[in-house]
């Protein structure tokens, strides 16, 4: 069975930090590219951030660059989400993604559709 398992998350003043991780079990995502996306209360799902396969790509939404960063760890299987100088408006779910079909070159996603398997979500709070 798979499984994606978020953690990190929390309540943090403006300007503070969190860093958000993502541990799948169950099969291996080495060989794709994995995700974050953020759902606030009232709002669709939106992208956050995308990694490749080796981690050598990235790509980050506009409303974050510069303040979060996407990395993961292919030996544990895990990807993480560092995100700095948080604004209220960074409050949401936080949902990890992982892509478990096409090629390992493939481009980074930033739609919920090209993502397969999700995580149950991990609530952030940023109070101003």
């Amino acid at each position: 069975q798979v499984q994606l398992v978020e953690s990190g998350g929390g309540l943090v003043q403006a300007g503070g930090s969190l860093r958000l991780s993502c541990a799948a079990s169950g099969r291996t995502f080495n060989w794709y590219p994995m995700g974050w996306f953020r759902q606030a209360p009232g709002k669709e799902r939106e992208f956050v951030a995308a990694i490749s396969w080796k981690g050598g790509s990235t790509y980050n939404a506009d409303s974050v660059k510069g303040r979060f960063t996407i990395s993961r760890d292919s030996a544990k299987n895990t990807v993480y989400l560092q995100m700095n100088s948080l604004k209220p408006e960074d409050t949401a779910v936080y949902y990890c993604a992982a892509v478990g079909r096409g090629t390992p070159a493939q481009a980074l996603g930033v739609t919920p559709a090209e993502y397969d398997y999700w995580g149950q979500g991990t609530q952030v709070t940023v109070s101003s």
